[in-house]
């Protein structure tokens, strides 16, 4: 359970309608390949004791004594186990002569509490009205099983070792209401709900009950599980499929349908815990009922993670997904600098193409928002500016992508002025320091910046946000410009970016789409160094490291706030396959190094569209002292050697 994972699991026992013992066997049989495979938190189904369509059969105290016993079966086998279960059973009050359906939940042998139904179907094939009284408002305190256990429709069960988990338990209908208990409960600390349901199959309502559940979890930023009856159940008028479900703030983590066992996922508390620390939004309320807070204990260890993790959290998987993410990103974008062009009245948009991705593909985010104002290409004026390390194929490249896309081109060599900038400052061609790869990033902007001022135009940013984070980009040079379009996209949605583009303009425009794809074939390269045989000598990501994995550091460090001990662990578990661990560390030490050190670059940045859902927009998201001290973060990663 450290960093915050939890292992958890929903079940769908094999039963048999009325038959309690065969029953309780199932239930103590999948609690322990439950507690055999690590689950720390275990759902199971509705009435799984006696079977949720026992119908008239639920007004028998035969059947009712048998649930009992199957309880105590069930808590005398599983006595040594530690996994905590939600058990679904019928329950008389001896007070009011009434009968509940719960879900008991129990731990070590022990009741710890009965969560009682709330909302009582009585239309189509359901009719539990018939047998069951609603819980709402039900305090009371009933002997079962030989122990005293309250029933409350208003209980917490929290974890001692690990405060982040606390879990509320509703019960199938309770959910599908305007007012469901589990809002109620998330709002009272709850950051898992287990819900026990019965819930047949017709056709369509999977994709509706699944849509359910995700969505629920995510407006209460919760895990939730979802465990459903079974082929066990009768099938006098209705079907059931045991369809389990597992979901984390909107994210379906695990999906069973058409089958018994268990579903096993693991739940990020750490994650929704800090979720729900960012948004002011999410308010505690003031309970309207006592709350039964029950507590229990769990062993900490490391959690075997089963989970998928995206290696590029950034980018979508699915193609479509993709498609219509770039489609999406670009439109944002598009229409921030549409927005800026049109009340600036700039006459011009000016942008300093290298033939590397970033100024492709601010020009290209240019060219749509040219578009969108019904302005002709041409007002875009492209600058390519080679040195000293220009190769012919980047300066080609540029050259070429501006005529495809119809922008006035201007070619301005500025070697020899850097050289006269050197020969003033006493800095020697020969010392291939910072200061003469800065001089030429400082000259390319000032260039860019004097040409804007005579064509009344303004400056439109190349760098992203991969490179924001890192600080690799020079003060006042490309660090600078009127409207950064980049600035919240990071270098590898950059690149998928640039490839959707050059997909969807193939047959329209071949040429476009051949520029386009050789700039995605050539390494990243500032090309601040002289170039070695016409070939590039200086490849960004031997500098800084892959930004595969500093794009993975920034969403878990950033966007999640999780520990370097935790993104460390989480990379290892996505991108082991791809990077060894020690290349792992040896970079994400690098990211929080420089993180750190390179705020001051993001302190004046200029605006720039927020397409996503990081950014380090000094006055949006991101909001960091630039002398902050990273001792803690790097001591932590010191200890991960």
């Amino acid at each position: 359970m450290r960093d915050g994972f939890v292992k958890v699991a929903v079940g769908t026992p094999d039963i048999g309608v009325a038959d309690c013992r065969r029953n309780a066997e199932e239930v103590f049989t999948l609690m322990r390949k439950a507690e055999q495979q690590g689950v720390k938190v275990l759902a199971l189904p509705e009435l799984c004791l006696t079977g949720y369509t026992c119908g008239d059969l639920f007004g028998q105290t035969t059947l009712l004594r048998g649930a009992e016993e199957g309880l105590a079966t069930v808590l005398e086998a599983t006595r040594g186990l530690e996994v905590l279960t939600a058990v679904g059973l019928p329950v008389r009050c001896g007070l009011d002569n009434k009968l509940y359906n719960c879900a008991a939940v129990i731990q070590r042998g022990v009741i710890l509490g009965l969560v009682p139904k709330i909302s009582l179907p009585s239309y189509g094939e359901f009719y539990e009205s018939r047998w069951f009284t609603s819980g709402q408002g039900v305090d009371c305190t009933v002997t079962l099983c030989g122990q005293q256990v309250r029933m409350s429709s208003h209980s917490l069960f929290h974890c001692r070792e690990l405060p982040e988990l606390v879990i509320g338990v509703e019960l199938c209908e309770d959910l599908w209401t305007a007012d469901p208990p589990s809002a109620h409960l998330a709002r009272l600390g709850a950051t898992m709900i287990l819900n026990l349901s019965a819930s047949n199959e017709v056709v369509g309502k999977a994709s509706y009950r699944r849509q359910l559940v995700a969505g629920q979890s995510a407006r209460l930023l919760c895990g939730y599980l979802y465990a459903n009856a079974g082929e066990g159940e009768s099938t006098t008028d209705v079907v059931f499929s045991g369809h389990n479900l597992i979901a984390e703030n909107g994210v379906l983590l695990a999906e069973n349908r058409f089958a018994t066992g268990l579903t096993i996922s693991e739940v990020d508390v750490g994650r929704l815990a800090f979720e729900r620390q960012r948004l002011t939004t999410f308010q505690r309320e003031e309970a309207q009922h006592p709350v039964v807070r029950r507590e229990f204990s769990l062993t900490m260890g490391k959690t075997k993670l089963t989970r998928y993790v995206s290696p590029n959290p950034f980018v979508p998987e699915d193609a479509d997904d993709r498609k219509s993410r770039c489609n999406e990103i670009l439109c944002i974008a598009a229409l921030g600098l549409k927005k800026r062009l049109a009340h600036t009245r700039a006459r011009t948009a000016v942008v300093g193409l290298s033939g590397g991705l970033d100024s492709t593909l601010a020009i290209l985010i240019t060219a749509l928002a040219m578009k969108m104002l019904d302005r002709p290409a041409s007002d875009i004026i492209a600058v390519t500016m080679p040195c000293f390390g220009t190769t012919d194929r980047t300066r080609d490249n540029a050259m070429e992508l501006a005529q495809r896309l119809g922008a006035t081109l201007k070619r301005i060599d500025i070697g020899e002025a850097v050289k006269v900038h050197f020969k003033d400052i006493g800095q020697s061609m020969e010392d291939h320091s910072v200061t003469f790869e800065n001089g030429q990033a400082r000259e390319r902007t000032q260039v860019l910046m004097d040409i804007a001022n005579q064509t009344g135009g303004m400056v439109i940013g190349t760098g992203d946000l991969s490179e924001l984070a890192l600080g690799w980009a020079t003060y006042n040079g490309d660090h600078m410009s009127m409207y950064a379009v980049n600035a919240g996209i990071p270098k590898t949605l950059v690149r998928h970016l640039v490839s959707f583009i050059s997909d969807d303009k193939g047959q329209e425009d071949p040429r476009l789409s051949h520029v386009l794809e050789d700039i995605l074939d050539t390494p990243v390269s500032p090309e601040l160094l002289p170039a070695i045989e016409g070939k590039i000598s200086q490849k960004t990501e031997d500098l800084v490291g892959p930004y595969e994995l500093h794009d993975f550091f920034l969403y878990y460090a950033i966007r999640w706030g999780f520990s370097p001990a935790k993104v460390f662990r989480l990379a290892e578990y996505a991108l082991g396959d791809r990077y060894s661990r020690d290349v792992i560390l040896k970079w994400l030490n690098n990211f929080y190094r420089r993180f750190f050190t390179q705020q001051f670059k993001r302190s004046c940045l200029p605006d720039g569209p927020k397409v996503g859902s990081v950014t380090l927009s000094p006055r949006g998201d991101w909001r960091m002292p630039s002398d902050a001290v990273a001792a803690l973060w790097m001591a932590e990663l010191e200890e991960l050697k």
